[in-house]
């Protein structure tokens, strides 16, 4: 059974970068044809798909972003990680890493990881 692991630090000041990894047990990251997502859920609004990188390494963004996600993957650990930079207060959120056969899909997800952007 696959499970997924967000870890990274709950407080960022604003305009640094947030750095979150997610650590899968029980599957191969690599395993065909598997989407590898990063959604969140700012407080009192919808889920959020960020982006994502599937089985071959590559990867996918949400345009609502702006090109401040990068979304990258160590094979060797069986791990996948989401930095996003210049962020803001608006970045606070409930941030998960999930699984998928497709971007902006998913049907598994981690328990996620409370980010709050804060001087």
């Amino acid at each position: 059974q696959v499970q997924l692991q967000e870890s990274g630090p709950g407080l960022v000041k604003p305009s640094q970068t947030l750095s979150l990894t997610c650590t899968v047990s029980g599957g191969s990251i690599t395993t065909n044809y598997y989407y590898w997502n990063w959604i969140r859920q700012p407080p009192g609004k919808r889920l959020e798909w960020m982006g994502g990188i599937d089985y071959s390494g590559s990867t996918y963004y949400s345009p609502s972003l702006k090109g401040r996600a990068s979304i990258s993957r160590d094979t060797s650990k069986n791990q996948f990680t989401l930095e996003l930079s210049s962020v803001t207060p608006e970045d606070t959120a409930m941030y998960y890493c999930a699984r998928g056969i497709a971007t902006n899909q998913w049907a598994i997800r981690g328990q996620g990881t409370q980010v709050t952007v804060s001087s």
